[in-house]
């Protein structure tokens, strides 16, 4: 089943069934079919068919969703961006991406000779009459890269790739028509799209929109949606956890959250577990591999702290420097195999030969496998710290800082030393109310790791800067002085 016609066949199945909302609006699966049409009329009238993109910057709404699938049924793809991006950020996407046509909140021009239509246009046209295209190896979707190393790179999926992403994911976190997602991550990354829209729509599920996370109403919304599950990161959890013991929702709705994005210390999730009352389901990926490659099981033993087994269908392997690949226990670069990874990098297909080699993708990641197939991630490849010859790998440290009383969040990153080469400097965030000197927690770091492991300097901050995904910004940190 190709996306270009899930609205079709979801209308003819249950035209009256939920299938999408938002704070402002709910359809049901015909009126999702209906306003798909004329959206696809939409973007044909501004001369959008087959190998065109459409970019779409918009905030989290229902709109984003159906201008994706009208472009789909035209055989378009869609390259969506944050709508946060200042102009000149947003204008390297569009013109990178070649992007025929932008749908944005306002209309408002960004780009010389792309022309940009409000969201609102996108109900003023005659339905599309034409059938959808059919085509699994047309290009889906074009994710920009966070730009770590560079400008942003687009990440080109095509629509074999989404379909057996999305049918991985209902098979292993066992979606059907009966679960209903809350989102709270944002569309303009894969994780948002792919676990929180194409996941449970494919199966015939329904999906309520928040325009982001908010903390004051989450709890109050899966209360009165009472959705069955939703995906979110580390920090989204760590905030929960963090309120105040007073506050117990009724989370009975709640089969499971999806913890993915970042490692989570393991001590986050047993607490959130046993406060709360459903578990979290901890899982690994990268846009390169169409959102995620592992995940702990269902059922059977779930690991806190790994990131889980390979989906049925994928392969994960470590490898040395060199490609060699590595026996269990043993730490290298965590690759990648299956229909889920990437067709390559748009135009650029020297980076493309170095990411996927021999049809393995090298994710950049640093991890190990364990003898029972359970994959844990150590840190970044670029973020490893090599202190006088000795690998330090920071999320090991990060886990010792995280299981201080009252941390809410750590950070680990390799600061130049004229000697060492580098040294481990760490910062902290505290919950509210809670707080500890440097010196204190260095006496914890010094009862649970070795002496070059320990940070040379802890930084205790208000809180730490993110991404727009909400992961923690490790470049912002770097650029800070020391002292901070």
């Amino acid at each position: 089943m190709l996306f270009s016609r899930l609205p079709e066949l979801r209308a003819a199945q249950a035209p009256d069934a939920p299938c999408v909302a938002d704070a402002a609006s709910g359809l049901s699966n015909s009126e999702f079919h209906s306003k798909v049409l004329v959206a696809a009329g939409v973007f044909a009238e501004n001369g959008v068919g087959p190998g065109d993109v459409v970019a779409v910057m918009l905030p989290n709404q229902v709109e984003f969703v159906v201008a994706m699938f009208a472009a789909w049924r035209l055989g378009a793809a869609v390259t969506p961006i944050n709508p946060g991006l200042t102009a000149t950020e947003a204008t390297h996407q569009i013109a990178d991406s070649g992007a025929k046509l932008l749908i944005n909140t306002d209309g408002a021009a960004v780009m010389a000779g792309v022309p940009s239509l409000p969201a609102a246009t996108l109900h003023g046209a005659a339905p599309h009459a034409g059938q959808p295209v059919d085509d699994a190896a047309a290009l889906a979707l074009l994710i920009y890269t966070s730009g770590t190393t560079g400008l942003p790179k687009g990440v080109m999926l095509d629509h074999a790739n989404l379909e057996a992403m999305a049918a991985m994911s209902r098979q292993a976190l066992r979606i059907t028509k009966e679960d209903h997602c809350l989102l709270v991550l944002p569309l303009f990354h894969v994780n948002g799209i792919v676990a929180s829209i194409l996941t449970p729509l494919s199966a015939g599920g329904r999906v309520t929109i928040r325009a982001r996370f908010d903390i004051e109403t989450f709890f109050p919304d899966v209360e009165r949606l009472r959705p069955t599950y939703f995906s979110a990161v580390p920090t989204i959890y760590a905030l929960l956890n963090a309120l105040p013991g007073h506050v117990r929702p009724d989370t009975s709705s709640l089969r499971y959250g999806i913890c993915g994005a970042a490692p989570a210390p393991a001590e986050l999730l047993a607490n959130f577990e046993a406060r709360y009352g459903f578990p979290l389901i901890e899982g690994y990926g990268l846009s390169e591999g169409t959102c995620a490659s592992t995940i702990n099981p269902l059922d059977g033993v779930r690991k806190a702290g790994t990131v889980g087994l390979p989906f049925a269908g994928q392969r994960i392997a470590i490898a040395d420097a060199g490609g060699r690949l590595l026996a269990a226990g043993e730490t290298g670069e965590v690759l990648v195999r299956g229909p889920n990874v990437m067709r390559g990098y748009l135009g650029k297909p020297e980076e493309t030969s170095k990411t996927i080699v021999d049809g393995w993708l090298r994710t950049g990641d640093l991890g190990r496998v364990d003898a029972d197939g359970y994959l844990s991630i150590v840190g970044r490849l670029k973020e490893m710290i090599i202190r006088g010859g000795e690998n330090i790998y920071p999320k090991e440290i990060e886990d010792a800082l995280t299981a201080f009383p009252g941390v809410l969040e750590a950070a680990v990153i390799g600061a130049p030393h004229e000697t060492l080469g580098e040294i481990v400097v760490a910062y902290v965030a505290f919950r509210p109310g809670r707080g500890a000197t440097p010196e204190v927690l260095n006496e914890h770091c010094a009862a649970r790791l070795t002496r070059y492991k320990r940070p040379a300097a802890i930084h205790v901050m208000a809180s730490l800067p993110k991404n727009p995904v909400g992961k923690i910004d490790k470049l912002k940190l770097r650029a800070m002085p020391r002292g901070a």
